[in-house]
């Protein structure tokens, strides 16, 4: 992953107008990209001290909602992601993104590529239920759609790594340890922007990640 990092950047710009040939020459929406490396003493320090977590009993997953179109555009949330970690893709009027070589694709958590989009699933980097144990007990119906649609939060994986992540943080489960810095700092990134804590466990996990990173 460390490599897909100036191409996700840069497919950010031109997300939206490769998604809706109406919108192309316009730069008034971009679709923003996981968070990239950087000073990792500071990013750990950002998330505060470790608290226990919530039970997460009153998750209700129906009460985040679905995808949405970024206003101005005919695509959803999951189309601007393919689009956004694509690689040579194209996207008919209705936003259906197709791949007219080998592959267009390579998943974040495994390094599986891809040339069907159908292939892939859009995962958030912090879990729904996650973030419900972790400070979002109280969000409103606006607020958790907000988190559900948050590009920075989300990626484009294979199904397999999806399901074996479920909604495990980084102490239950790993991405192949190529991806490890990216991932680490992805998943800190959103939990400092939603104000969630982490616990004991998931704060070594991340550590120990972040130590990774160059």
């Amino acid at each position: 992953m460390r490599s897909a990092v100036p191409a996700l950047t840069l497919l950010a710009a031109i997300a939206v107008a490769a998604c809706d040939p109406n919108a192309l020459g316009t730069t008034s929406s971009t679709v923003e990209t996981p968070a990239a490396p950087g000073n990792h003493a500071a990013q750990l320090a950002a998330l505060g001290q470790p608290r226990p977590e919530d039970t997460g009993a009153h998750y209700n997953r129906a009460e985040w909602g679905d995808w949405k179109n970024q206003p101005g555009t005919k695509c959803s949330t999951r189309e601007q992601v393919l689009v956004r970690d694509g690689d040579g893709e194209t996207v008919d009027a209705q936003c259906k993104p197709t791949c007219p070589k080998a592959t267009c694709w390579t998943s974040r958590y495994d390094g599986v590529t891809s040339k069907d989009a159908a292939d892939l699933q859009i995962d958030h980097i912090v879990p729904l239920a996650e973030a419900a144990r972790s400070g979002a007990r109280d969000w409103t119906a606006a607020q958790r759609s907000a988190y559900y649609n948050d590009t920075t939060n989300l990626i484009a994986v294979t199904a397999r790594s999806n399901t074996q992540k479920s909604d495990g943080d980084p102490a239950k489960w790993r991405p192949t340890r190529t991806y490890w810095c990216d991932y680490a700092t992805a998943y800190v990134a959103v939990k400092v922007k939603y104000k969630l804590s982490v616990d004991d466990a998931e704060l070594a996990a991340l550590t120990q990640m972040l130590n990774t990173c160059p």
